[in-house]
C-alpha cells in the first residue's frame, strides 16, 4: 500500500558529479527541501558505483561526463549489479546521443541542470513509483524521435567502413544541408556533426564536401532528382 504523502520516508540518494562545485551545491541545495535524503557523494562513475554498493540508496543523481567511468557507464553497473537504486540522469546535456544512451542503460529519468529543486524531488519520487522522472523537454524530444519514422537504409552495407550515422551525415550532406541543418535534422550538436564529418572524410579520402556529394552520388546513397 502506498504511504501517505506525510508519512513517506525520504528517498535516499546518491549525487555522482565530477565538478566540486556543482556536486556540493546539488547536495546543499537537497539538503533544504523535504522528501530527500543526501546519504552519499561521488567525484566520478567509478565511485558511484562504489558508494551505491555500500550505501544501497534509492535513487543516484547522476551526471554523464564524468572521468574514469562515464555515467552511462556507471548507470549500466548499477542498474545490472543494484537493481534497487534508480538513476535519475542530472546534466548539462540534453541531445539524443547523451539521452538515448543513457535510458538504454537503465536511467528511469533524465533532467538538464537548470531543473529546479522541486523538479528534481519530483523526479525521484517519480521513478520510485515506477514512473518515468522526465524534464517536459526531453519528453517532447522523445515523442518526437518516437513520431519519426525510422530511416530506410539506402545500401545493405555501407562503404569504406563508414558506420550508419556518419553515412547518414553523407546523405544529408550530398542532399545539400550545412552542418547546423543536419545538427537540427539529427537533434545533435553542430559538435557532434563535424566530428562525423571528420571521420567519415578520413575513411573515405575525401578532402571536402564537394568530393563527398559525388561520392555519395558514385556509391548509390543518393539518387539523383528525376523529372
Amino acid at each position: 500500500m502506498t504511504e501517505p504523502e506525510g508519512e513517506r520516508k525520504p528517498a535516499r540518494v546518491v549525487v555522482a558529479d565530477d565538478q566540486t562545485v556543482v556536486r556540493e551545491g546539488i547536495v546543499m541545495l537537497l539538503g533544504l527541501l523535504p522528501g530527500v535524503e543526501v546519504v552519499g557523494a561521488a567525484g566520478d562513475g567509478e565511485e558511484a558505483v562504489r558508494l551505491v554498493g555500500e550505501l544501497a540508496p534509492d535513487v543516484v543523481l547522476m551526471d554523464l561526463r564524468m572521468p574514469r567511468c562515464d555515467g552511462v557507464e556507471a548507470t549500466r553497473r548499477i542498474r545490472a549489479r543494484y537493481p534497487g537504486t534508480q538513476v535519475v540522469v542530472l546534466t548539462t546535456f540534453a541531445d539524443d546521443e547523451s539521452l538515448f544512451p543513457a535510458l538504454r542503460a537503465g536511467a528511469r529519468g533524465y533532467l538538464t541542470k537548470d531543473a529546479g529543486g522541486d523538479e528534481i524531488v519530483r523526479a525521484v519520487h517519480s521513478v520510485l513509483s515506477g514512473d518515468a522522472g522526465l524534464s517536459p523537454s526531453v519528453q517532447r524530444r522523445l515523442l518526437e524521435r518516437l513520431s519519426q519514422p525510422e530511416p530506410v537504409p539506402a545500401v545493405q552495407e555501407a562503404p569504406d567502413g563508414l558506420t550508419a550515422r556518419e553515412t547518414e551525415v553523407l546523405v544529408l550532406i550530398a542532399e545539400g544541408l550545412s552542418n547546423q541543418e543536419i545538427a537540427r535534422r539529427l537533434h545533435v550538436s553542430t559538435a557532434t556533426v563535424k566530428t562525423h564529418i571528420n571521420n567519415l572524410f578520413a575513411k573515405t579520402g575525401l578532402k571536402d564536401r564537394a568530393q563527398a556529394v559525388r561520392y555519395a552520388y558514385g556509391r548509390g546513397l543518393v539518387r539523383p532528382p528525376t523529372g
